[in-house]
């Protein structure tokens, strides 16, 4: 029992601080700099949307009004939308806007492939529906192309805060930045395992075909460019703006998805864990021991239980985890604003601890396609397409303008 204690503490600690530290110092005495420079090469953006009618019309006003002069092309894809996307993108008719419809829903790695398969631009552009980018922000990101070595390059993501529960706050708050300092150091001394999905780019040469039933897009794309011999960079100016999920549940279920979608891409992308991956190193540190450590922490308290009876220390420190575990637990069921406060951070570590559990479970006993598991309420907001064992694209339909479909609201009385 002692071996499994010290094995699962130092698997613990290696995780969550030794391997940021690491990646710290690589940072501070290894850094790998990149050419920045003034450049403007011809970006195509891509927008995949399932069912999108009640943001599509801000957010095309957005993309239209972006100040960068190199947007050649901004196309739209529908994934099998059925709420009146289809019929609104038929209505658009200006000069830089592609619409794709596709019939049937098949996720959000489809609608990509489909977008891809239409860009002509040198670099493409991703990004999703409800992010905001900033003045500037595309001009700043693709000044990073400027060094030929540089195949993909990810903005920084901006939280806005709004009516959060003390839980969810931790998450998008501590736990966030937390999380884009190991992304960063990633970079500074490398590359990073994943970028935020809803505002990134790549050359457009370097793009490859998603598997069929890919949930994260923004971790293959990226390390399909690594393993091309090319970097994937972040840029801490060029600012997107988005939120995060105002209660810990809504949290939760994204985790839950995020986090089955690692374990997809083990199984679609077998490379990724294999010597073929120059990332290999940070992946296992900082997303497969993710995966680990909640058996860590059971495997922890379950030794600490078992020897707490003859020792002080063991029985203080199993005293500290139980205390712990209650009050994560009493600051998730109950809103008392000082307890809720407090616990929160604990809390927030709970979730995401039960959600790698979670999201091992449904991606082993989910029947059918992973995309089921996607229980967003967000508008527009892209499932994984259907997992099936034929990855070819579907057949992409352009979109066609008729004049009664143009009749229908542009803004959504649910907005």
């Amino acid at each position: 029992m002692r071996i499994v204690f010290w094995l699962s503490m130092i698997g613990i600690l290696y995780t969550y601080v030794g391997y940021p530290v690491l990646m710290w110092m690589l940072a501070r005495l290894c850094p790998r700099p990149w050419l920045v420079s003034t450049i403007s090469p011809s970006v195509s953006v891509v927008l995949a949307v399932h069912n999108g009618a009640a943001l599509l019309p801000r957010k095309i006003e957005h993309l239209l009004g972006l100040d960068y002069p190199g947007i050649k092309e901004i196309i739209i894809v529908s994934d099998g939308s059925t709420d009146g996307t289809m019929e609104l993108l038929a209505c658009q008719h200006h000069p830089r806007l592609t619409t794709v419809i596709l019939a049937e829903h098949r996720g959000k790695a489809a609608a990509v492939n489909a977008g891809v398969a239409k860009a002509t631009a040198e670099v493409i552009l991703f990004v999703d529906i409800r992010p905001e980018i900033a003045p500037g922000a595309i001009q700043q990101l693709v000044s990073n192309f400027a060094d030929p070595k540089v195949g993909c390059v990810a903005g920084e993501l901006i939280l806005r805060s709004g009516t959060h529960d003390e839980a969810s706050a931790a998450v998008s708050g501590f736990y966030w930045r937390y999380e884009k300092w190991i992304r960063t150091c990633e970079s500074i001394c490398g590359s990073p395992v994943g970028v935020y999905g809803g505002f990134y780019a790549i050359r457009r040469e370097l793009a490859v075909q998603q598997p069929t039933g890919m949930i994260l897009d923004d971790m293959f794309q990226p390390l399909s460019i690594i393993r091309q011999g090319y970097r994937s960079v972040l840029d801490a100016h060029a600012y997107v703006y988005d939120v995060w999920p105002e209660k810990i549940g809504e949290e939760f279920h994204r985790k839950v998805r995020t986090l089955a979608g690692n374990f997809q891409l083990f199984r679609l992308a077998p490379w990724t864990l294999s010597p073929w991956n120059p990332v290999l190193f940070q992946l296992v540190s900082h997303k497969v021991m993710r995966l680990v450590a909640p058996y860590l922490l059971i495997l922890l308290f379950i030794s600490t239980l078992a020897l707490s009876g003859g020792s002080l220390f063991f029985a203080a420190f199993a005293a500290l985890q139980i205390f712990g575990l209650i009050i994560a637990i009493a600051g998730l069921h109950y809103r008392i604003p000082v307890l809720h406060r407090v616990a929160a951070p604990a809390s927030a570590m709970l979730v995401l601890k039960a959600a790698a559990v979670v999201g091992l479970y449904r991606f082993i006993f989910t029947r059918g396609p992973l995309w089921k598991i996607w229980t967003s309420n967000e508008p527009g907001e892209l499932s994984s397409v259907t997992e099936t064992a034929n990855p070819t694209l579907p057949e992409p339909v352009e979109a066609t303008a008729a004049d009664d479909q143009c009749r229908i609201p542009l803004k959504d009385s649910n907005r």
